[in-house]
């Protein structure tokens, strides 16, 4: 048995993490910087333990608390070889959970029942129930994955504007303006691409958003066929028997006027968000009932 429950939501912008006791009711929440395990391990754990470390303080509890929590992690790339077992490891807590980022989503958005969220930040992920069935679709991580997500987003429009430099493509305001932020050449823009992370590819997203709601052509370019893969994923979810999908993360709200007409009405607003999600998991993980209740 546990004395208290903490649940963590791990994202490659930043983590949060919330305290809850027996009864399950969160006590207070943290905050720590980015939490992408797949592209820094280190870094990473350092920041879960941060937000942990932040919370249990703002509960004011002492740090011998973490001893006796239960832990359940939300977080990137758990799903990809011994992440989670090196997390799990690392954490002096009584019990530790790491689960994908997707799952405590999906208990946010939808609680127990059927359902599906699409989490489209940094990365992107999308999961769903049928009874007892949960399925994951993507989320492989930036390199090979990660399709519709701000750091694909990113580096498309970067690539775009080099292509726009080399004359290969029409340039547009867009491709003008991100020539112009690296100094109006592309030796420092590849320099930049040759050691960048997922999230500094990712804050190049937003800009690509507001370009195509000025109808620039490039801008709209990347945006449809990013939405067009994300209708890909909801043309195999509602398949698989899923008709309510909420959307989630920081392009939530940008993503659903460039989404096909087919999946407007199975778009529903979430009930709540990850890091709720991650604390009703930890109070059923750690104390066999419902939970996550502000």
């Amino acid at each position: 048995m546990v004395d208290f429950v903490i649940g963590v939501d791990g994202g490659g912008t930043g983590c949060r993490a919330a305290v809850a006791g027996q009864d399950g009711r969160i006590i207070a929440t943290g905050a720590g910087g980015a939490a992408n395990v797949l592209s820094d391990r280190a870094g990473s754990l350092r920041n879960i333990m941060v937000a942990i470390d932040a919370a249990i303080a703002a509960a004011g509890l002492d740090k011998a608390t973490l001893q006796r929590s239960g832990v359940l992690l939300g977080v990137a790339g758990s799903n990809v070889g011994d992440t989670g077992a090196f997390i799990a490891a690392s954490l002096p807590a009584s019990r530790v959970e790491v689960v994908s980022d997707g799952l405590i989503a999906l208990e946010g958005a939808i609680g127990n029942g059927d359902g599906a969220v699409a989490i489209l930040g940094t990365g992107s992920i999308f999961f769903a129930r049928q009874g007892d069935a949960v399925r994951s679709y993507g989320g492989w991580g930036f390199v090979i994955g990660d399709f519709g997500s701000g750091a694909s987003l990113g580096r498309a429009a970067l690539a775009a504007t080099l292509l726009a430099h080399d004359r290969i493509i029409v340039a547009s305001p867009l491709t003008d303006q991100l020539m112009a932020e690296f100094g109006g050449a592309p030796g420092p823009m590849v320099e930049f691409a040759r050691t960048a992370t997922p999230g500094d590819f990712g804050r190049f997203a937003p800009p690509v958003f507001a370009a195509a709601e000025r109808g620039d052509s490039v801008g709209l370019d990347i945006i449809r066929q990013a939405a067009a893969s994300v209708d890909m994923a909801f043309d195999r979810i509602v398949a698989d028997g899923a008709d309510r999908i909420a959307l989630l993360g920081g392009l939530a709200p940008l993503y659903p006027p460039y989404l096909a007409e087919r999946h407007q009405p199975r778009l529903m607003p979430p009930a709540g968000n990850a890091l709720a999600g991650a604390v009703a998991l930890a109070v059923r993980h750690f104390l066999g009932r419902g939970g996550g209740r502000a």
